[in-house]
């Protein structure tokens, strides 16, 4: 029999995921002296019997965050939406669609259910402890389709959404009102109404980057990859992950990938970002030319993991975390409320915009020339105000070269010293990071520049998350 069918029987809130969502019976039974037949027999049964219950878990997280995809966007018509630099006129129909469409071109990465069992269990879904991992995959993939997609170009939203009539409406639309707005505004639209501008090779790249995080052993940036470089980290399939963790988990996953010769991801520590280490990271002499000649420069993702504030988030920060989303050089923020982890991407007024992972779908066979690319898009945004926000969250940059890392510095220390002067949410510092071994203990000690005083911080637990999410 399957325990706790009922949702009204239990809390998520009042219970650790282990007692909602990893019964004993999900995992490898240990060994007995059973035959090996009894023995198959009972992992069959326990595979059906987590396969039964995977399904109810999903659809009961369906119904808990309110899924429902009759309902259209609830922004304000009367104030602008900010998302990653750009600001969106929603009262205006051209900018409005504009907005939507830019929105519609984000990977969406949410719970599935259906894949590859994990290794070491029979979990074949994450629905109930992976929200953080797909939120860090969605901030990761801002960063990828940046990086590879031409400069404007993120998404083809003709073959995302072919049958969609609402999308296909709202580009007629904007064509139309295209005609009557200005130059700038017309750019606008013929980068972002996208099926006409994308050629198959732009499209076969969209798909490329897509498959990298689909779940399966294989794709680098995949739920198994994940968890895979999670248990050198002290984790394991079903515990519920930290931002700081997941950025760690993220570069691991980066470093071990052949398909991104050209991109570095640097994790900060203790909220300082080392220039010069970030310079030797980034630095990078050309095959078969000799030393001291050419060098080039790679990309570089910037995760910040942060914290801006106790038990509730400071209201000081607010401002701060407003002008980081308005800068360009931004790719998101794993973030959220307590247990249950967001992507923000923006934000209008008062409240965040974000995307959801709480949505268990089932898994698609990227192995396909030409698999299904609905399930990861969305075409609304949900808000929600900054009182809610989780103090625990990881900050993204993404610099496409030397120069674009030079001015994210100058933007980004602008933007965070504006606020909370004497604890800014993160800085920069000149020179490498130290780490040293305290004779006395058996953990690092590392040496930070904080407001030209260098101080004594102690970073045992630096790789644990501050808060689960």
């Amino acid at each position: 029999m399957l325990k706790n069918l009922n949702p009204s029987s239990t809390s998520p809130e009042s219970q650790s995921p282990a007692d909602e969502y990893m019964d004993d019976w999900l995992f490898v039974p240990s060994t007995s002296a059973a035959s090996p037949h009894h023995e198959e027999e009972c992992r069959e049964d326990t595979e059906e019997r987590g396969k039964l219950k995977s399904k109810f878990f999903s659809a009961w997280n369906s119904v808990k965050y309110g899924w429902s995809f009759k309902q259209k966007s609830n922004l304000s018509k009367t104030s602008p939406v900010i998302m990653f630099g750009k600001s969106y006129q929603i009262r205006d129909r051209g900018e409005n669609e504009c907005f939507h469409l830019s929105f519609a071109a984000l990977l969406w990465l949410t719970y599935r259910r259906g894949f590859p069992q994990l290794t070491g269990c029979y979990l074949t879904t994450d629905s109930g402890w992976g929200c953080l991992l797909r939120t860090g995959q969605m901030l990761f993939a801002r960063g990828l389709l940046l990086h590879l997609m031409p400069q404007g170009l993120t998404c083809s939203a003709s073959h995302v959404f072919k049958d969609d009539m609402d999308l296909l409406e709202i580009r007629s639309e904007a064509r139309a009102v295209c005609l009557q707005n200005s130059q700038g505004l017309r750019k606008c639209v013929r980068k972002l109404s996208l099926g006409s501008l994308l050629d198959r090779c732009m499209e076969s790249t969209h798909r490329k980057i897509v498959s990298w995080f689909a779940d399966h052993p294989s794709a680098p940036f995949g739920i198994h990859q994940l968890v895979e470089f999670g248990k050198s980290l002290g984790k394991k399939a079903g515990d519920w992950y930290g931002p700081s963790i997941v950025a760690h988990m993220l570069r691991k996953a980066a470093e071990a990938s052949s398909d991104l010769p050209n991109l570095a991801v640097y994790v900060a520590q203790d909220c300082t970002i080392y220039i010069d280490d970030v310079k030797e990271l980034c630095g990078r002499r050309l095959a078969g030319i000799s030393a001291g000649s050419i060098q080039t420069w790679k990309a570089i993702i910037l995760l910040v993991p942060v914290r801006l504030g106790g038990q509730e988030l400071n209201p000081a920060y607010i401002t701060c975390v407003k002008k980081i989303l308005n800068l360009e050089y931004c790719i998101g923020i794993i973030g959220g409320k307590p247990k249950h982890s967001l992507y923000f991407v923006g934000f209008q007024d008062d409240h965040l915009l974000y995307l959801d992972p709480h949505y268990c779908q089932p898994t698609v066979d990227i192995t396909k020339s030409n698999f299904p690319l609905e399930s990861f898009h969305c075409k609304y945004p949900r808000k929600m105000p900054f009182s809610r926000m989780d103090p625990s969250c990881t900050i993204g940059f993404y610099a496409k070269g030397q120069k674009d890392f030079e001015m994210l510095c100058r933007v980004v220390d602008e933007a965070v010293s504006t606020s909370a002067e004497t604890y800014p949410m993160f800085i920069f510092a000149e020179g490498h990071s130290r780490v040293e071994e305290d004779k006395s203990k058996s953990h690092p000690i590392t040496y930070i520049q904080r407001k030209s005083k260098l101080k004594r911080v102690d970073t045992s637990d630096s790789m644990d998350e501050f808060v689960l999410l």
